[in-house]
């Protein structure tokens, strides 16, 4: 049953808000897990904005460091739309936004014999940029202020230690995060 559970924590993008300290706050390892995870979407980040002047390559194609992000985008959005803005759309944000790539990919086809169009450069371009950069940002803030469970809560965080108002906490549903906060608390029990 506890195997299920887990496998269960691991795959579902439903929105399970916890209330506000219940879950162990990241120790040393779960806070430079979070950092170094924030360095790497910061240097994905850069590596977009220094092609944003030409998506393309000498031979036409959408350049390989914007099509590396689709993937890991696409199984990321959910998550951070879901956790980061306290929403229950499920696998909305990746169908929606696989959906539109697809849509842009077949006008391009359509209008110009390639799908490898400048509008779904662009908009796959921006869509990342922002992605990664919300990821970044969540993992650099959650580091620094220890935000307990998933770094899309780190905003969340922030605002009740200004505020005052605690703010519920999600589990991170994907990734070492959760083992590693676990582990942290066990040991330190």
């Amino acid at each position: 049953m506890c195997r299920h559970v887990a496998i269960e924590m691991m795959t579902t993008t439903d929105l399970k808000l916890d209330a506000p300290g219940t879950l162990p706050k990241p120790g040393p390892v779960g806070r430079v897990a979070r950092l170094t995870f924030s360095i790497l979407c910061s240097w994905y980040v850069v590596e977009l904005i220094e092609v944003a002047g030409n998506l393309f390559d000498s031979h036409g194609n959408i350049r390989t460091v914007v099509w590396n992000g689709i993937l890991p985008g696409l199984l990321l959005v959910s998550y951070i739309i879901n956790i980061g803005y306290s929403r229950a759309w499920e696998k909305m944000p990746a169908i929606i936004s696989g959906g539109v790539f697809l849509v842009l990919a077949g006008a391009g086809y359509a209008t110009s014999g390639t799908v490898e169009s400048a509008l779904l450069a662009r908009s796959v371009w921006l869509w990342e940029i922002y992605l990664f950069t919300h990821l970044g940002v969540s993992f650099l803030l959650s580091a620094v202020i220890g935000t307990p469970g998933c770094e899309m809560r780190a905003l969340h965080d922030a605002w009740s230690k200004l505020s005052g108002n605690p703010t519920k906490e999600h589990y991170c549903p994907v990734g070492p995060l959760n083992a590693i906060d676990q582990w942290e608390a066990q040991r330190n029990n």
